[in-house]
């Protein structure tokens, strides 16, 4: 028995797995690069920054007795 067509499907596997990979992040790089340019211009509103929370107050803020 050899075991060329277990070697064989996990090469081709992680070939398609690459390949997905790299399309997909090909495809989101292109569509962010569109987003940018359309706020770039001006055609959208940008995106508001989510506020920033109160600072909590440290060790060294309080006082104990």
């Amino acid at each position: 028995m050899t075991h060329l067509p277990y070697i064989a499907a996990s090469y081709g596997l992680a070939l398609v797995l690459s390949l997905t990979l790299a399309l997909n992040a090909a495809w989101r790089l292109k569509t962010a690069r569109a987003r940018l340019a359309m706020l770039e211009r001006g055609n959208l509103r940008p995106v508001q920054p989510a506020p920033r929370p109160e600072a909590a107050p440290s060790s060294t803020d309080t006082q104990t007795p």
